[in-house]
């Protein structure tokens, strides 16, 4: 079960700085330097996270 939850999870977070990406989102009362700062680390860290997680999913379901 905790293969196909990491997986799970990693597509959650590779797929989730989508929602901060599009317009309208809920935070923009920030301030425009805040917003960006956050979208741009989001954007960067958050999938990376997520095909780290998909990557051992996948290798302990080979196991």
């Amino acid at each position: 079960m905790k293969k196909v939850l990491k997986i799970l999870l990693g597509l959650i977070l590779a797929a989730g700085p989508l929602y901060f990406i599009l317009p309208g989102m809920s935070m923009a009362s920030w301030g425009r330097a805040a917003v960006n700062l956050i979208k741009g680390g989001i954007t960067i860290i958050v999938p990376l996270i997520g095909l780290a997680l998909i990557a051992m999913g996948f290798s302990e379901l080979k196991e």
